[in-house]
């Protein structure tokens, strides 16, 4: 028996490409979690995220037979699903672009399961925590992709450049921005905060 979690990337594509479709169920077991969670942040609607990652895994499928390997997979992938992300809250169907029809009509039965119940890293408190959400949230769309894809995903520069057809200096100053508003927002929320704090200490 084929052990596919010993394998890479590259050669589960291969393994695709060579017919066999247990491979790629393997490759949606590995990144569907991690799409799911990008699409919904990035959609902010738990239906609409399943979507996205339905249609990106189906896309992905259709599209393996001319994949050429010269980026990663997985950076492919990311883009593939904020393609589709950003499309629907545009409210236009999405499109990706070079499709090829799957060699044969067999799409892999792939089953899904919900991650909604997935918030931000649970490295601060719940409420401060609350707070980024909302903030990250209220961001525009543009600002806020760049920032799930390198402050949330841990994307490199030139991982988010290649997902989002920029270039690197835009999304370093992309990013600049929308870490300013980030903190200007939360600098907010600590004064208040310590508003708060102090008037218990006073109140007890």
């Amino acid at each position: 028996m084929t052990d596919y979690a010993k394998k890479t990337d590259v050669e589960l594509v291969a393994d695709v490409q060579g017919g066999d479709q247990a491979a790629y169920r393997f490759l949606v077991e590995r990144y569907y979690r991690k799409i799911y969670n990008l699409a919904l942040r990035l959609v902010r609607n738990s239906e609409d995220a399943e979507d996205v990652l339905q249609e990106t895994f189906v896309s992905a499928y259709k599209a393996l037979p001319n994949f050429k390997g010269q980026s990663a997979f997985g950076t492919w992938i990311y883009r593939i699903a904020t393609n589709f992300g950003l499309m629907k809250l545009r409210g236009k169907k999405p499109v990706f672009v070079s499709l090829d029809e799957p060699r044969d009509n067999d799409m892999p039965n792939i089953e899904l399961t919900d991650f909604s119940a997935n918030p931000l890293e649970e490295v601060l408190d719940t409420e401060l925590r609350e707070k980024m959400e909302q903030a990250v949230s209220a961001l525009p769309d543009d600002m806020r992709t760049v920032f799930l894809l390198r402050d949330v995903e841990g994307m490199s520069n030139a991982e988010v450049a290649e997902i989002l057809d920029l270039s690197v200096p835009a999304v370093k100053s992309r990013l600049h921005r929308t870490r300013l508003q980030l903190r200007e927002q939360l600098s907010r929320y600590f004064m208040e905060r310590g508003g708060r704090s102090s008037q218990k200490a006073m109140n007890p």
